[in-house]
């Protein structure tokens, strides 16, 4: 779930790269995302290892608004309030709940994610589809730490909306894990607790709450 919340913050805060030009790009579309006041977006996510075998679809939904966001995926709910992370496992009946430390766990910081491109990744511009009517234009992100485990990631931007349409990452193993958006809405009306842990509700209902030092 980690990985993915990963995955699924960076797809939508990224945008067009080319040799040229680049970082004005990448600044225009994160400034164009931390405009809105919510993102929600379904999507489809896979994972394919072809020399083990193994190739998995599932659905799931996101919402984000700022540094806060809801992601249900595999019957889990992992929930951001800002400050602590709680990873809520209805058939366990279970909430594990860690305190976020941005020294430790600069995935959930979405101002961070924004400029993560900055330092770690070169930038090249890759093939171009026509999706229903649509052209996507892919772009190749590849780390600059050669020793890292994520080997390169490819981003698939509707050109018209510049909205990621989308995100391709192998890592050194040649597993890749892909996250294909089926909708993208923006400043949706939200319950005003929807980024709120009632612990005491959990508890009500008989879940076991592990909090993690």
């Amino acid at each position: 779930m980690k990985k993915l919340a990963l995955l699924l913050i960076a797809i939508f805060t990224v945008t067009i790269a080319s040799a040229q030009g680049a970082k004005s790009l990448l600044n225009e579309v994160s400034a164009k995302a931390k405009s809105y006041d919510n993102i929600h977006i379904d999507f489809k996510y896979n994972l394919n290892n072809s020399k083990e075998n193994v190739n998995q679809d599932t659905r799931g939904d996101v919402t984000l608004s700022g540094e806060k966001y809801v992601l249900n995926m595999l019957g889990t709910t992992r929930l951001f309030d800002g400050k602590n992370i709680y990873t809520i496992v209805p058939e366990d009946e279970e909430v594990t709940i860690s305190k976020y430390d941005p020294k430790e766990d600069k995935e959930i910081s979405i101002s961070k994610l924004l400029s993560f491109y900055e330092k770690g990744y070169t930038y090249k511009m890759d093939i171009v589809q026509n999706v229903k009517g649509r052209k996507i234009q892919f772009i190749k992100l590849i780390p600059i730490d050669t020793k890292a485990e994520m080997k390169d990631i490819l981003l698939g931007i509707d050109v018209q909306t510049k909205h990621i349409y989308k995100l391709i990452q192998t890592d050194a193993k040649g597993t890749k894990y892909t996250v294909t958006v089926n909708s993208f809405k923006t400043n949706q009306p939200l319950s005003k607790t929807l980024f709120t842990f009632d612990e005491d509700k959990y508890k009500q209902d008989g879940y076991y709450i592990n909090k993690l030092d």
